[in-house]
């Protein structure tokens, strides 16, 4: 019990985490910033909005005190949603030490300017921190009920990704390790965009064949941009990449499928955003992604069309259209 993390974020996937860590044995501090939310979970010693029924391990904290939080483990987890991850650091910085490691399992780009998560780490602390990024095939359920799971842990630092294993890795929750921070990133934030898509397309009436060949393309897709940005291209046949997207593409327990499957039923935008209640990161991640393969001039022609539906009023049908009417080409 010498070991301690703290978890910012008090959705379902930092308090599935923050359950993980406890059961290996760890100190942890989960931290929320919304303090009525932090109280109802300190009384009920469970997360009854996104994860009822599942008990609090003896050794798990709560708070909203976020310097408290940071005062906590120099080991900061951070679960924010991508679009609230730089905020939440700037929050953060002044209650941190100089000997401060910073992990995420946000999957995003900066919405500002389309950025990966780890340079905000870099710009706002310092090149030299610490820094790894935890992305896979990993539903908070799941894990929260002790089912078996793999994620990959990415850092520059082996010190560090081989310490946040050693923290997460036992039991039926599985760590890989990895250098390739850029693939990881890019896999976990473009999957969500291919899983809007692949939902659309079943909520048209599509078959598994459909499915299967927008899974494919899309992987295509993200090893484009992913090379182009630094990434290794193993990475992407891999658990971030090719074992996310599948899980996110054809799992119901997926946010941003069931967003994609209501818009291909014909319901409205907002009233599928309403009935999910809960973060969509694809819905940002379509519009970051297809910046980027803009400024770099990359081919990703199901992001485009997903993009268009989203943000141009394109007709799910349409865009299905659009794409099966482009010209043959070879596969490779």
């Amino acid at each position: 019990m010498n070991r301690k993390i703290c978890i910012l974020g008090a959705g379902s996937w930092g308090t599935a985490l923050a359950i993980l860590a406890s059961r290996n044995g760890c100190q942890t501090l989960l931290w929320g910033h919304n303090s009525e939310h932090i109280a109802a979970l300190a009384q009920d010693r469970q997360n009854k909005r996104y994860l009822p029924e599942i008990p609090f391990p003896e050794h798990l904290a709560v708070t909203s005190d976020l310097a408290e939080a940071a005062a906590f483990s120099d080991l900061l987890l951070i679960c924010v949603p991508s679009h609230a991850f730089k905020h939440t650091l700037i929050q953060l910085k002044p209650y941190t030490s100089e000997g401060i490691k910073i992990a995420w399992a946000s999957k995003g780009f900066n919405p500002d300017d389309g950025s990966l998560l780890h340079e905000i780490v870099a710009e706002l602390f310092s090149p030299q921190t610490p820094a790894a990024i935890l992305s896979g095939p990993t539903f908070a359920h799941e894990v929260a009920i002790n089912l078996p799971t793999a994620i990959t842990i990415a850092s520059s630092r082996p010190d560090f990704s081989r310490q946040l294993a050693g923290i997460l890795h036992g039991g039926c929750f599985r760590t890989y390790t990895s250098s390739d921070m850029i693939g990881v990133e890019v896999g976990g934030a473009v999957k969500n965009v291919l899983a809007i898509a692949a939902g659309i397309a079943d909520g048209l009436g599509f078959g598994a064949n459909t499915r299967a060949a927008l899974i494919t393309r899309g992987l295509h897709e993200i090893i484009r941009l992913g090379v182009k940005l630094g990434g290794k291209q193993e990475t992407f046949m891999g658990l971030a990449g090719l074992g996310d997207l599948i899980l996110t593409c054809t799992d119901n327990q997926s946010r941003n499928r069931r967003f994609g499957l209501a818009l291909g039923l014909g319901k409205d935008r907002t009233v599928a955003r309403q009935e999910i209640n809960q973060e969509i990161e694809g819905i940002s991640a379509a519009k970051e992604t297809f910046l980027l393969a803009k400024k770099f001039n990359i081919e990703m022609p199901i992001t485009e069309q997903t993009y268009k539906v989203l943000y141009e009023g394109l007709a799910p049908r349409i865009a299905v259209q659009n794409l099966l009417a482009r010209e043959q080409k070879a596969e490779s």
